[in-house]
């Protein structure tokens, strides 16, 4: 990562299951980092930007993600008194043996999604914010048991929104298979080239046909529409990370032209490749 987005050292310590911290009247002037640890963060009395891998929104008022291990991220306010609650956890919080008990599964299944950044609806934020309000009040064995209690109460809560893109924060491996991990390897190997249906299929030893409905079946996505969304993601991180110029990230993301490269960037992001980044930028300022 480049020199605007910064490797954050936690106070959570190998004797903690997590920790809190209660920022009131936030200054929102710690720039984009990442770390190891998960985070849920919650912003209250506020509004402005929040960024979380490559995806930049608008929040208003109350906002609660939940942000996976090194995931970049960042929150931008515009308003005197705001208060953020943010708590750290470590990956091994319940250990891989508890993790696999059916029981649990929904929180599991939730930390995996964290990855890309969890966005919960405001009516489950208004629920959950008296509790973790509580908990930052709190300690000892029962306030562990607590903080469980929201994670799992998080994992069942509906109308959850994944916030960025599967491949800026390199989640490729969506599936078991043996031919998808194949498939996504030659994908990330060959982005900047012409990639053809025909030749993938080929590569996994099955009909353009027969490929396209696999495909299709194991990943809830057309082919074009996959390979699409990895440039777009590989195009963020370009503009995030790096100082190359648009054509250089138009041709490295594997677009032939700098019009389909704005279009569909435009698509799926919401604005020009250049309005991205200077949106990135102004929130590196605060």
């Amino acid at each position: 990562m480049n020199n605007r987005i910064v490797r954050e050292i936690t106070p959570l310590t190998e004797d903690d299951f997590f920790i809190i911290l209660d920022h009131i009247n936030a200054k929102f002037d710690f720039p984009i980092h990442y770390h190891p640890e998960f985070e849920l963060n919650m912003v209250m009395h506020s509004k402005g930007r929040r960024i979380i891998g490559d995806s930049i929104k608008d929040y208003n008022n109350a906002d609660l993600v939940l942000i996976g291990p090194n995931t970049p991220h960042a929150w931008t306010g515009h308003e005197i008194g705001a208060r953020v609650i943010t708590i750290q956890f470590q990956p091994e919080l319940l250990g891989e043996k508890v993790m696999i008990r059916k029981m649990i599964h929904p929180i599991k299944e939730l930390l995996e999604r964290a990855r890309l950044g969890v966005l919960f609806s405001q009516e489950t934020t208004q629920n959950i914010a008296p509790r973790i309000l509580q908990l930052s009040e709190s300690s000892g064995f029962d306030s562990f048991l607590e903080f469980l209690s929201i994670l799992y109460d998080l994992s069942i809560s509906r109308n959850q929104i994944m916030l960025s893109s599967p491949s800026y924060v390199g989640q490729f491996d969506i599936s078991k298979s043996r031919r998808i991990k194949l498939v996504n390897q030659y994908l990330h190997d060959n982005l900047q080239n012409t990639i053809k249906i025909g030749d993938v299929a080929s590569l996994v030893n099955m009909s353009t046909s027969a490929f396209s409905h696999f495909f299709k079946k194991r990943t809830q996505r057309a082919f074009s529409d996959y390979l699409n969304d990895l440039r777009i993601g590989h195009a963020s991180r370009l503009l995030i990370e790096t100082e190359k110029n648009i054509s250089e990230v138009c041709f490295e993301s594997g677009f032939n032209n700098i019009s389909n490269f704005n279009r569909s960037f435009k698509a799926q992001k919401g604005c020009t490749p250049s309005e991205f980044r200077s949106q990135q930028k102004l929130i590196t300022k605060y």
